[in-house]
This record gives structure tokens, C-alpha cells and sequence, in this order.
């Protein structure tokens, strides 16, 4: 059995490495002027493959669009993924209404409260048809319903899309190219503040996309030759429960999916920093990865918080459920508002962008025992998690 004082878990690294937060913004703030609602999210990926491709990084395509590029490393497989989703919330035309309106389908999980008042483009079929557009609730002026528009109920029957267009019936729909599946996805208009606050829709997953690339570009242009090839895994359909279901190679040990963090009065989540989450609605985190990632935020000063998610999965859930042996964990950027208007802060990008270097640096968590998918019972580390084996001992004894 591998001795518990064995310091496998916290081998030195080359350190934190520089992160270039202007291009990471620049990236991000490209991301976010791209529509992406989970189905239709192809325009993003070409993006994020131009920026791979600028980087000198190769990369695939899977047949449903995820990408899938290669961190070159010391080691003959592949033994980490790093996991982020650039797919978003948005919404689907569920019909054509007789008012010349469009009523709504959620793609995704948020509330309809979230979606009242947003500015919209709404997809026809033919490319050179997108429409601008309002959701607004059915009941929107006073002046035409006085205090009921303060008491009209909340949910997708209560709002529809008034498109920017003369339509007053569904024949005028029609003629504009609508139909009943097109997507309409939630602009995302987001603003840099001077306090260092970045406030848009859409950073849920996009912020991860952006510190993911900014880890990957501190690394190869600091020509950091890794101790492990790592594949970077961008998902497209996170938002609906599939995410990293398919996509990752077969010889991965250790998984990182980079998510947001849940900002919220009794959460434990920061908004400046990292938040290494202990488990979601699914279960726990890998207990001895969650850990060592923890370490090394303490072991280099970057500001952290550790929390649990009580409504919440992310890539590592899709992953796991499709039967990924691998160790997983979640590194998450505070966020306040998800799935609304949303903010987080540059500080958190970035500490999320450092640790991803921090742990790409290092060996495996447990790098005799991870080196393959099974061994043998007296190799396996227990005593990572200490117990009280002599009161067992005694129990069994009686």
C-alpha cells in the first residue's frame, strides 16, 4: 500500500505562469457577440478554432461539433482533459401566434423572468434572414393594463417575441421565413467596468472557454514542456445535459472541467478568485483531485473558496454518466446571476486561467496508481482518506 505521507500529491511546478488578461478579454468579448444556445452553436466553434489554429495548436472536430485539441506532453497517452462548454442558454420558436408573435421554448434550464426584456435574434432557416427582437411579457403596459401587468404569472406561456418587423398575424410570420424550431438566442451585451467587473449574458460557459485558451496560450508560448499530453475538450451541448458525454479519449486519468461558481447569499462561492467546488446535485468530486487542487491555490496564493452546488452539474456529470474512468474535478470563476444578467470579475478569469497552468504542470495526482485504468488492491492509496480501523477492528472482533 502506498504510504499516506508519500507527497505524491504536491510535486513542485514550474509556477503560476503569465496571463495575457487583455487578449483573454478580447477573446471572450468575441465569444460572447457569437449566438450560441446549445444546438446551434457552429459559428463558435469555428471561432474557438481560429484561435487554436493562431495558437499552433491541432485540433478535431467530433462528428456533433465538439472540438477536441492536443497539449502536447512527456507522456506516450493521453492522460488529462481540461473541459470547458461554449454552448449557452437560449430559447426555440414553439409556435406562430395569431398576433404576429413568436411563443417561446427554453433550450436549456432558466426561468422565463430571466428572458422578460431581452433583446433577441431570431434564426429563420435562410441564413440572410435573422431578426432582431424583443421577449416581452404578454401583458407589457400599463398604460394598456393597468396594475395587471404587476400580477400576470411567470413562466414560457407568459411572454413572447415581438419581432421588429410588420407582423401582425402568423401568415406575416410565415412570409418572413419563420417556422416553429428556428432559435432564438438571448443577446449577450456585455460591459467591462472600471472596477473590473465584466457584466453580460452567455459568461456561463464562455468566461471558462476564455481562461481555458489563456492557460493554453501561457503554455505554449512559454514553450512549458508538460509531464502529461492533455486534450482540451470544448463541449457544445452542456446546457442540456450532454456536455462531455462523448469526446474524451479513452486513456484519460484525470478530467478538469472548468463552470461557473454559484454567487449567492448561503453559498460559499467568490466572485475575485477561484472556486474549487466539492460536489454538485450529482455527488461529490474526486475526493484526493478536489484537494490537491485546493493545495495548490494555498501553495501559491491565489485566492480561493471551496463550496458545494445544491441545483447544479457541469461536463464532469455528462462525462461520468457516459462511463469515463477518470478522477474528476470542477475549477470554477464566481458568478453572480446565472443564467440572467450575469457578472463575474477579470480577477477571477484569471486566478481560474493560473491554476489550470498550476495543474497542467503536475504530475498526476497519484502518479504510479493513475498510470492505468486498474491495479492492484495493495497499490491503491487508502490512506488518502484515513479511518478508524482499530474501532472496526475491534467491532469485527466481537
Amino acid at each position: 500500500m502506498i504510504d499516506a505521507h508519500e507527497d505524491e500529491m504536491d510535486p513542485g511546478t514550474g509556477g503560476t505562469l503569465p496571463i495575457d488578461m487583455e487578449w483573454s478579454l478580447e477573446v471572450l468579448f468575441q465569444m460572447l457577440r457569437i449566438p450560441s444556445p446549445s444546438g446551434r452553436t457552429d459559428a463558435v466553434m469555428q471561432y474557438v478554432g481560429d484561435v487554436l489554429t493562431d495558437l499552433g495548436l491541432p485540433f478535431r472536430l467530433t462528428r456533433r461539433g465538439s472540438l477536441l485539441a492536443e497539449l502536447p506532453g512527456r507522456s506516450e497517452s493521453v492522460d488529462r482533459a481540461l473541459v470547458v462548454h461554449a454552448d449557452t442558454i437560449g430559447c426555440m420558436v414553439r409556435a406562430l401566434k395569431p398576433n404576429g408573435r413568436l411563443e417561446l421554448a427554453p433550450v436549456g434550464t432558466f426561468s422565463a423572468r430571466f428572458a422578460e426584456g431581452a433583446r433577441v435574434k431570431v434564426f429563420a432557416e435562410d441564413p440572410d434572414r435573422t431578426y432582431s427582437g424583443t421577449v416581452m411579457p404578454l401583458k407589457a403596459s400599463g398604460h394598456a393594463f393597468g396594475d395587471e401587468i404587476d400580477t400576470q404569472g411567470i413562466g414560457w406561456e407568459h411572454v413572447e417575441v415581438r419581432v421588429d418587423e410588420l407582423a401582425n398575424d402568423e401568415d406575416d410570420l410565415a412570409r418572413l421565413g419563420i417556422q416553429v424550431g428556428d432559435f432564438v438566442a438571448l443577446d449577450a451585451t456585455p460591459e467591462l467596468t472600471d472596477a473590473g467587473f465584466l457584466v453580460s449574458r452567455h459568461l456561463d460557459g464562455k468566461a471558462g472557454v476564455a481562461a481555458a485558451l489563456a492557460a493554453v496560450r501561457a503554455i505554449v508560448e512559454g514553450d512549458v514542456v508538460l509531464p502529461h499530453r492533455a486534450s482540451l475538450l470544448v463541449t457544445i451541448a452542456e446546457e442540456i445535459g450532454q456536455g462531455a458525454s462523448h469526446g474524451l479519449d479513452a486513456d484519460v486519468a484525470e478530467m478538469v472541467s472548468v463552470d461557473n461558481a454559484v454567487c449567492a447569499p448561503g453559498q460559499q462561492s467568490i466572485e475575485d478568485g477561484v472556486t474549487i467546488p466539492m460536489g454538485d446535485m450529482t455527488g461529490p468530486f474526486d475526493y484526493h483531485l478536489t484537494r490537491r487542487l485546493c493545495r495548490l491555490c494555498r501553495d501559491h496564493d491565489l485566492p480561493y473558496a471551496r463550496d458545494l452546488f445544491r441545483w447544479y452539474r457541469s461536463d464532469v456529470a455528462a462525462a461520468l454518466e457516459a462511463g469515463a474512468g477518470t478522477r474528476a474535478a470542477l475549477v470554477a470563476f464566481g458568478l453572480d446571476g446565472s443564467h440572467g444578467w450575469e457578472r463575474t470579475h477579470v480577477r477571477s478569469i484569471e486566478a481560474v486561467a493560473q491554476l489550470l497552468t498550476l495543474w497542467l504542470q503536475t504530475p498526476l495526482t497519484f502518479a504510479r496508481w493513475d498510470a492505468a485504468p486498474t491495479g492492484a488492491l495493495a497499490d491503491f492509496p487508502s490512506g488518502r482518506q484515513p479511518a478508524p480501523t482499530e474501532q472496526w477492528g475491534r467491532l469485527a472482533d466481537e
